[in-house]
Parts: C-alpha cells; sequence; structure tokens
C-alpha cells in the first residue's frame, strides 16, 4: 500500500529552532520538506532565502521542495539549487519563464513542480503538466500560514488527478494550505499523493503521531 508524504511546511516552524524543528520531524518519518520562499511582490510577505536552505541542507536528509513563490523565478533557481533543493516548483501564474526554470532543473538533475493557486483552473495550464514531477494544489492564498483549507480544493485534486490520467504523466498531486488531519483524509480520497503540513505538524504535541496518521491515509 502506497504512503501519503507528509511535507512539513517550514513557514510554520520557529525561526528560532529551524534546526532542531527539522531534525524532529525528520526524526518523525517525514520524507519531504517543504520551503517556501516568498519575494514581498507575487506574495505579499518575505521568508527563506537561499543560505537557509543551504543551512539546513547540511543538518537534514529530507527531499527539499523549494517552492518559488516569487516573479522570475528563473533568475532564482540556479541559486536554490546550488543551496541544496531537491526540487523547484513555481507559479503557473507568475511573471517569468516557466521553460526556463524546466530547463535549468532538468540539467541540474532535479525535480521540477508547478503550482496553481486557489482562483485558477488546474485546467488551465494542462499544456504544461506532462513534463513536471510535481503539481501543487494551493488550498489557501500564498503568502500566509494559519489560513483555513479551501474545501473546493478537492475538486482541483481530483481534476489534477483526470487530468494526469488523461495525458499519462507522472506527477505527484501534492496540496499545501490549512492541511489539519481533519481534512488530510479527504484530500488523499480525492488523489493526493503528498500533503504539505505545516502547523498540524510543528505545532503538534506528538509530530510523530500525527505524521504517523498522515501517512497511513
Amino acid at each position: 500500500m502506497k504512503k501519503t508524504i507528509v511535507a512539513p511546511g517550514l513557514l510554520a516552524a520557529k525561526a528560532s529552532d529551524l534546526g532542531s524543528a527539522i531534525a524532529r520531524v525528520e526524526q518523525a518519518g517525514a520524507q519531504y520538506l517543504h520551503i517556501d520562499v516568498m519575494d514581498g511582490h507575487f506574495a505579499p510577505n518575505f521568508s527563506f532565502g537561499p543560505n537557509i536552505v543551504e543551512g539546513l541542507r547540511d543538518v537534514s536528509k529530507m527531499y527539499f521542495d523549494v517552492h518559488l513563490i516569487i516573479d522570475n523565478p528563473e533568475r532564482f533557481t540556479p541559486m536554490f539549487i546550488k543551496a541544496g533543493a531537491d526540487c523547484i516548483t513555481v507559479h503557473v501564474e507568475a511573471q517569468g519563464n516557466i521553460e526556463e526554470v524546466r530547463k535549468i532543473c532538468r540539467e541540474s538533475g532535479k525535480g521540477f513542480g508547478l503550482s496553481v493557486n486557489p482562483n485558477t483552473p488546474v485546467e488551465d495550464f494542462e499544456h504544461l503538466y506532462s513534463d513536471c514531477d510535481l503539481l501543487l494544489i494551493m488550498s489557501i492564498e500564498p503568502g500566509y500560514g494559519g489560513q483555513k483549507f479551501f474545501p473546493a480544493s478537492l475538486d482541483k485534486i481530483a481534476k489534477a488527478k483526470e487530468i494526469r490520467e488523461r495525458l499519462g504523466a507522472s506527477y505527484l498531486i501534492s496540496v499545501d494550505g490549512g492541511v489539519t488531519l481533519e481534512n488530510a483524509a479527504q484530500c488523499v480520497a480525492a488523489g493526493a499523493d503528498a500533503l504539505v503540513a505545516g502547523g498540524a505538524v510543528f505545532n503538534a504535541k506528538d509530530p510523530e503521531a500525527v505524521i504517523s496518521e498522515i501517512m497511513s491515509m
């Protein structure tokens, strides 16, 4: 039986405790680390730079999915790959050259992901999906943690699965935003392979129990 991938969202971890925080979730069984990068323009907030990714790379063997919530991601993709990213995920709505990001990732032997915002119909960009490794369905508006999950995201997850089957593609379907134990099972039932769980994991009294429960869904 395939296990659901758990990708704790670093944005929910305490900034003063990043190293030990990711060590705890890695020891608890998390396979991926989801790292949000924001530029204060495409998303109304700022977050981690390549130096943070480089520092965390030294202390973790998790798969680093670096989610560039920025415009012109092609300018910064090489920096994050050099810092230790395993996958670069960019937004279909962002200004810039998505094809160049894909090319850089492929030439570097790294994963390439695409992210779709809540108000963007997932089918509008299906011409880009055949050659991506991960399709990230945003279930909140990007920019801030702590928002509640948008229920309409479940239909988008199911649509992403239908598109994958129709295209004969193999991308993972990931869900980011407001994921809790209460809605995680619904996401998996709709077709999600991976769940970005920030506060649900980093703020849990028992992260291992949360991760274990999600993985078993």
